[in-house]
């Protein structure tokens, strides 16, 4: 399959590294033409962590071309993933630049993360061929995609989206309405703001807190959601038995849960936080990088087994 991937930052190159890895055509686009050396150390980077996973082609780079324009990249392309910056008039300019040279079963997936679907497609003459397919960081290895069509969008589209992304074993969840931020980044979201709330009210450091999480119902979170994983505590009555058991704490702990503001008293938290933590910021990522890794593998290795829910 020939793919766009217009937008080379760090979501722009993760995505080249796993669409060449999966063996398809890929010209990506940047304005910033050093972005073209940038992909490649990326590609050549991820390559052993795709290997793993099982993707042989990972690293190749005969299929990769660069483009100085987005015009030209388009041309030919299937699909266009789009990762421009967060920007609305950014991407309408770059909408009605490369609409008049789309190839008519084209369909743009953009990785927005905060901006709607109605306002992507306000920038196109033919609003039936944009969906939203948000991806978690990195794309090359977090599973999760998060698509949004509505009623304008093509019926055939979100089929053959869903269809693609499975095929690069990536894990597709669909939004049935438009809601900033989607979903995961908005569970993310209310977590922080707890995590910060309790480190305002001297509850714990941000950095126990981070532990807590971490090593706690992070690691469990990597399984099941919090709706399943509350059915199984319960036993034969599943998630109606957990309410019926701890519903009332639980909806004691929502009314005490803080609402925070960026403020200064926020600020100096996490100035502290990050002067205490402080450390080479490349050996964590790798270290990140690493474990996502081996609890993709395991994943992979046990999800043939997995109990139908």
């Amino acid at each position: 399959m020939n793919i766009a991937v217009l937008g080379s930052g760090t979501i722009g190159q993760s995505w080249c590294a796993l669409f060449l890895a999966a063996g398809h055509q890929v010209v990506a686009y940047d304005p910033d033409p050093a972005m073209e050396a940038s992909i490649i150390r990326f590609v050549n980077a991820s390559k052993s962590a795709l290997q793993s996973l099982g993707y042989q082609s990972a690293g190749t780079l005969e299929r990769f071309r660069f483009s100085p324009s987005a015009s030209d990249a388009v041309q030919g392309a299937e699909l266009i993933q789009e990762n421009a910056p967060e920007k609305i008039d950014v991407k309408h300019q770059l909408f009605s630049e490369i609409e008049p040279h789309l190839d008519p079963r084209a369909v743009i997936l953009s990785s927005t993360s905060g901006i709607t679907l109605e306002e992507l497609q306000a920038g196109l003459k033919d609003p039936s061929r944009i969906v939203i397919a948000h991806p978690f960081n990195p794309p090359h290895l977090i599973p999760l995609v998060e698509l949004l069509g509505n009623h304008e969008t093509d019926p055939l589209v979100m089929g053959r989206v869903r269809t693609f992304y499975e095929s690069l074993r990536k894990v597709p969840v669909e939004l049935k309405k438009s809601v900033a931020g989607h979903i995961a980044n908005r569970i993310q979201a209310v977590v922080w703001q707890e995590a910060l709330h309790l480190a305002r009210e001297g509850v714990a450091s941000l950095a126990d807190i981070d532990k807590a999480i971490a090593n706690g119902p992070g690691i469990r979170w990597s399984i099941y959601g919090p709706n399943q994983l509350f059915s199984l505590a319960a036993g034969d009555r599943g998630l109606e038995g957990f309410i019926e058991h701890l519903g009332p704490s639980f909806q004691s702990w929502w009314s005490e849960a803080g609402r925070i503001e960026f403020d200064s008293r926020t600020l100096e938290i996490v100035r502290e936080h990050v002067e205490q933590s402080a450390g080479d910021l490349e050996a964590m990522k790798a270290y990140r990088d690493e474990l996502l890794l081996k609890i993709l593998e395991a994943k992979n290795a046990v999800s043939k087994g997995e109990p139908e829910k």
